[in-house]
């Protein structure tokens, strides 16, 4: 068989992920959103428990990026957009890979409700765009995307779907685990679902609530049953910063995980940053939906094992 026989058998879904990003470009633009570029090489990544940064020499190949993003708030840039690849170690699976695109942008002046709003009207456009209309088909199952999405809180969640409330789960240190195992698959099953209010621990740069401080002002869209994007009200508070960060520095080590240097430009930047809200959608996963494939080798031209 001939080497380049991915590249043939993928070729449908190449067409439709670049007619998606296309999409997603006009859809922000026609928003006043200024598209911008921001280094692969960082000399310090995310501070996040379970990303692990990919090292090159001295500099790290950025998870996201978000934290040089934020700067460009910092500087005075109200609407800011950006679609590049992101590198994550060890990430591998039916839809992780080790580098892959990411789309984020960030809004002066918005919270993540207004964000949630902006969000649905992106995947519709998005879709009418592609001209697949308000419905679609997703591995065997109808997908709406007409208005109202679900949206459901994630206390709220784990009354539903698991066998303990959310902070139970967060005070015995299995949260993700009954995420992934008894809340994830009820979720975007028949329609998006938008799933908010997560726990402070688990959303080291998304604001608190103030009447809730043990909870974020954060959000996730499934749709299929697959996380697409992660949103937030973003944290402003210098001081707040420095603890959530020594906090995610504290459980890698207890962890025996990579402890990496702190983002000091970033952290100087944040005593300037407005009030904004930001959100990193995963562009293969979302070309996945659109292609109804199952796994994300069926939607990128190169994987690891074929590069």
């Amino acid at each position: 068989m001939r080497d380049n026989w991915r590249l043939e058998k993928n070729r449908d879904a190449l067409h439709t992920r670049a007619r998606m990003i296309y999409a997603i470009r006009d859809f922000l633009v026609n928003r006043d959103y200024l598209e911008v570029e921001t280094p692969s090489l960082v000399p310090s990544p995310i501070p996040e428990p379970h990303i692990d940064a990919v090292s090159c020499g001295d500099l790290y190949l950025h998870t996201s990026p978000e934290l040089c993003m934020k700067r460009f708030l910092a500087a005075g840039y109200p609407k800011i957009f950006q679609i590049c690849k992101c590198f994550r170690s060890g990430e591998r699976g039916s839809f992780h890979l080790p580098e892959f695109t990411m789309l984020e942008w960030y809004c002066r002046g918005m919270d993540y409700r207004l964000l949630m709003e902006e969000c649905e009207d992106l995947i519709i456009s998005v879709a009418h765009n592609l001209g697949y209309g308000d419905i679609i088909l997703y591995q065997g199952k109808t997908l709406s995307f007409r208005k109202p999405w679900e949206i459901i809180s994630v206390r709220e969640a784990f009354s539903r779907y698991a066998p303990v409330q959310m902070d139970d789960a967060v005070n015995e240190g299995l949260f993700d685990e009954f995420m992934v195992c008894h809340i994830e698959p009820h979720l975007g099953s028949g329609r998006p679902t938008i799933l908010f209010d997560y726990p402070v621990s688990g959303a080291t740069l998304a604001k608190a609530k103030e009447e809730e401080p043990g909870v974020a002002e954060r959000f996730e869209l499934y749709m299929g049953g697959v996380e697409i994007a992660n949103a937030c009200s973003e944290l402003t508070d210098m001081k707040e910063h420095h603890v959530r960060i020594e906090k995610v520095q504290n459980y890698r080590d207890s962890m025996n995980k990579t402890l990496y240097p702190l983002a000091e430009h970033f952290l100087q930047d944040i005593a300037n940053m407005p009030d904004a809200a930001g959100i990193a959608l995963g562009v293969d996963r979302l070309a996945m939906i659109f292609s109804n494939a199952s796994v994300i080798d069926d939607v990128v031209a190169f994987t690891p094992e074929f590069g």
